[in-house]
C-alpha cells in the first residue's frame, strides 16, 4: 500500500534530473530501527536531549505546538505520534531537500538520521523512561524564547487587537505603528509573530518601513519583514543590516482567514539592533523572485508546473531562501542560470550553465521556513545571473490539504487561491568585493557559487 501513497516526480534541471519524492504524512521516510551502539535507548539519556534542542521551543505551555514535551510524563502518551512525525520528516519542520544544492544552513533544526533512529528505537522498545539521574537539566523558558532570533532588543506591537469575525471571506487590514526611533538604526535580525490564538487565522503579515520628509509627507515604503504560517525570523550576516531611518513608521498589512470562531488578532515585531553608531558594510535586502501571476494555470485534478524568473542587476550573495505557495503547493526549486561566457578569441557565446541552489521537495503550507545559508556556502552569483524559480502545485484529491480538487485554480491572494514565488534574502556587492570573495572561495577549495 505504501507505494500508492508515495509520488515521485522527475524534474529536468540543467544540472541533471532531480528526483523530488513527496512522502505523504503517515509513511516512513527514514530509518525505523537502530539503537545507537546497541545500547538500551531511554528517554532520560537519549531522547530528552534531542527534544530539548529541536522541539521544546514550540512544544511547551503557551507556545505554538498543541502539546508540551518537556518531561517524560508529557512525552510518553505521544510516543508513537512522535516516531511517526520524525521518521516522515514532518517534525521538526525543516523541508529543504538535503540531497540537492546547498547543504549547510545556519538555522537547521532538523534531526540527523541517527537522532531519528534513536527516537524510533525508543518507541519500538516500549518508550522506557530510564534512570532519572540521566535526565539533563530542564531548559528555562521565558516569553522571549518564542523568538527564533533570540530575545529582541525592541518589540513593536499593534496598539490594540483586531477582532476577526468567525465566518466570511478573507480580510485584509493595515495597521500603522510607530517604533519610536529618534535616530537611524540598523537591524541585525527581525521577526514577526502573531500572538497566542492569532496564529491560526493569520495567513500572512507583511511589514513595510514608511519614511517621511520634513513636512510629514510619505516619501517611500520599503519592505521590512514578513510572517507567513509557521515562519521563523530573518538573521542577517555579519556586518550586514537593514536600515530604519529616524521618524519612520511601520505599516503592518494583515491577511486574515476566518476559521469558525471569533479571534482577537494581534501581531508583534521583534528586532535585534546593531550597536549604536555602528554602520554595517552591507545592506540586507529581501525580494520577491520568480513570481508567476496571470500565467498560473492549475487544472482541476492535475499537478501543474509554473516557472518564474528574476535577473540579478548586480553581483550578489544569496543569504536565505523561503518558498511561498498556498495549500496546493507541493514543491519549489531555485536555480541559478549564469550569464553567457564569451571567449576572448571568438565572437561565439559559450554554453549557458545553471546550478540548482535549493529545493523544498515536500512543501508544507503550514510552515513557511526561511532557510539561511551558512556563510561559507551561501550562493555567490555574478551580475546578470537569472534566478529561476520552479513551483509545482498538486490540485488532485491525493493532496489532503486541497480545498477543492474539482476546480481550476489561478493566481490570487485568497487562501483558497494559489501563487508561487520565493522570498530571497541577499546582499548586493560591488565588482571588486565579488571578485575578492570568488578568489577566497577558490582558495578554500569550494566552487564560486557554493
Amino acid at each position: 500500500m505504501r507505494d500508492s501513497w508515495t509520488r515521485t516526480f522527475g524534474v529536468v534541471a540543467a544540472t541533471g534530473v532531480v528526483l523530488l519524492t513527496w512522502v505523504v504524512p503517515g509513511t516512513s521516510a527514514g530509518p525505523e530501527q537502530a539503537a545507537p551502539g546497541g545500547s538500551a535507548v531511554t528517554f532520560t539519556k537519549d531522547v530528552a536531549p534531542i527534544l530539548q534542542r529541536s522541539c521544546q521551543n514550540c512544544h511547551r505551555s503557551g507556545a505554538i505546538a498543541p502539546m508540551a514535551l518537556l518531561t517524560y510524563e508529557e512525552a510518553r502518551p505521544w510516543a508513537r505520534s512522535i516516531k511517526q512525525k520524525v521518521t516522515a520528516r514532518e517534525m521538526p519542520p525543516w523541508f529543504i531537500d538535503r540531497n540537492v544544492g546547498v547543504k549547510k544552513f545556519k538555522n537547521d533544526v532538523s534531526l540527523s538520521d541517527q537522532e531519528v533512529a534513536t527516537i524510533a528505537a525508543w518507541v519500538d522498545r516500549g518508550a522506557p523512561m530510564g534512570d532519572p539521574s540521566d535526565m539533563p537539566p530542564p531548559r528555562q523558558f521565558t516569553d522571549l524564547d518564542k523568538w527564533s532570533i533570540g530575545p529582541p532588543d525592541v518589540i513593536v506591537e499593534m496598539p490594540k487587537a483586531f477582532d476577526l469575525r468567525a465566518h466570511g471571506p478573507d480580510e485584509f487590514i493595515d495597521v500603522l505603528v510607530d517604533p519610536g526611533f529618534k535616530e537611524d538604526v540598523y537591524i541585525a535580525a527581525v521577526e514577526t509573530k502573531p500572538e497566542r490564538q492569532s496564529f491560526k487565522v493569520v495567513h500572512h503579515s507583511s511589514a513595510n518601513i514608511v519614511e517621511y520628509d520634513e513636512d510629514g509627507e510619505e516619501v517611500s515604503s520599503l519592505f521590512f519583514n514578513e510572517y507567513a504560517l509557521g515562519k521563523n525570523g530573518d538573521i542577517f550576516p555579519a556586518n550586514t543590516g537593514r536600515l530604519v531611518k529616524a521618524g519612520s513608521k511601520i505599516n503592518i498589512n494583515l491577511h486574515l482567514h476566518p476559521y469558525g470562531e471569533k479571534v482577537p488578532v494581534s501581531v508583534s515585531i521583534g528586532m535585534k539592533l546593531m550597536p549604536k553608531g555602528q554602520v554595517p558594510k552591507y545592506l540586507a535586502f529581501t525580494q520577491h523572485m520568480g513570481d508567476v501571476r496571470e500565467q498560473m494555470d492549475i487544472p482541476a485534478g492535475q499537478v501543474a508546473r509554473s516557472d518564474g524568473y528574476f535577473v540579478l542587476p548586480e553581483p550578489a550573495v544569496i543569504t536565505a531562501f523561503q518558498p511561498h505557495m498556498h495549500n496546493r503547493g507541493r514543491a519549489q526549486c531555485m536555480d541559478a542560470i549564469f550569464p553567457n561566457s564569451v571567449r576572448a578569441d571568438s565572437a561565439r557565446p559559450g554554453p549557458m550553465r545553471s546550478e540548482t541552489l535549493s529545493c523544498v521537495s515536500n512543501y508544507q503550507f503550514a510552515w513557511h521556513i526561511s532557510y539561511a545559508y551558512a556563510d561559507d556556502v551561501a550562493p555567490l552569483l555574478p551580475a546578470g545571473t537569472i534566478i529561476h524559480v520552479t513551483g509545482w502545485h498538486d490540485n488532485t484529491a491525493a493532496n489532503k490539504f486541497n480545498p477543492n480538487p474539482k476546480t481550476w485554480v489561478g493566481y490570487g491572494q485568497r487562501t483558497i487561491d494559489d501563487m508561487t514565488f520565493a522570498w530571497v534574502s541577499l546582499v548586493y556587492l560591488d565588482q571588486e568585493e565579488f571578485d575578492r570573495r570568488v578568489a577566497a572561495r577558490r582558495r578554500a577549495g569550494t566552487s564560486d557559487q557554493q
